[in-house]
């Protein structure tokens, strides 16, 4: 995989040659959390971005999934591109059946509109939360997006950080439909799974079935390092062992904003059956739950 280039000094590029992993996924399994950003000659990045990443095609995420194994992946619009869709639809077009998008949207987005982003594989919308990527937005904005959304069967994916989910949670609550959390609301980990944080989140989860987590990036969470990132490994494993069904997993490839290190996705891939540590798990987590979600219809 040819390196990229570089656009800010503090950014990290993607892995050029991941690893072949050795642990060998289900037959079609999902990676269903990853990106692509621009080419920014073709698809230019949002001016009111905090961050420019380098350029990370379509073309080289399809080279990724099937050098890991993957038969399918979501894509999630990110941040760098705001409400501009258009790289993620052209990917899923790219890629027909074997990808969906999942989209950020204003609140006056039009049912046409959303009509032509489901034809283009879109299957979600994101609401971010994270103060230090996106400027604040009222809750109101994101629940009438969530309410419009329903007629075409959506999910909404939230990005918040461990700290503001306990003022999140009356929102959390009303959001229509299914909810996915973004990384398993970024825990502290050097807190343990026991500390009263974490066990919020388990407790949101327990108390609504429409609550999902994607078990990921424990390159973002770690203190321990790679490759193991051993830490975070309790925490994939207690939601993916007490909500087996609403559990999904992805690479987070391009990875970024990322400055300490960058992940070998041949090592993310292992990772997995330390966290779904039987044949049943793995097929519900990388299987049969997103294609539940995103290849429904």
């Amino acid at each position: 995989m040819a390196q990229p280039q570089v656009m800010d000094p503090d950014w990290l590029v993607f892995h050029p040659s991941p690893k072949k992993p050795d642990f060998t996924l289900p037959p079609g399994a999902v990676d269903a959390h990853c990106h692509v950003f621009g080419p920014s000659a073709q698809f230019p990045f949002a001016p009111e971005r905090k961050y420019t990443p380098c350029d990370a095609g379509k073309e080289a995420l399809f080279a990724l999934r099937d050098h890991l194994g993957f038969d399918r992946n979501v894509i999630v619009q990110a941040t760098c591109h705001g409400k501009d869709n258009r790289a993620v639809v052209d990917a899923c077009r790219a890629a027909g059946d074997r990808a969906r998008g999942v989209a950020t949207v204003g609140a006056d987005i039009t049912r046409e509109e959303l009509r032509a982003l489901h034809d283009g594989g879109v299957r979600g919308v994101r609401f971010n939360f994270v103060k230090r990527l996106v400027d604040a937005t009222p809750p109101e904005v994101f629940l009438s997006i969530a309410n419009k959304i329903q007629e075409f069967g959506w999910s909404t994916v939230v990005y918040f950080e461990a700290a503001d989910l306990e003022g999140l949670t009356p929102f959390l609550r009303q959001v229509p439909g299914i909810v996915v959390v973004d990384h398993m609301g970024r825990p502290d980990v050097a807190k343990g799974v026991d500390h009263p944080d974490f066990q919020r989140f388990i407790d949101l989860m327990a108390q609504n079935e429409n609550i999902w987590s994607k078990v990921t990036c424990p390159e973002r969470l770690t203190l321990s390092g790679p490759p193991g990132y051993d830490d975070v490994v309790p925490f994939c494993a207690a939601l993916v062992d007490r909500f087996p069904d609403r559990v999904l997993w992805g690479t987070d490839w391009p990875h970024p904003n990322l400055k300490n290190h960058m992940p070998d996705d041949g090592n993310l891939v292992d990772y997995i059956p330390r966290i779904a540590r039987t044949a049943e798990q793995r097929q519900k987590l990388l299987v049969d739950n997103p294609m539940r979600l995103y290849w429904a219809d």
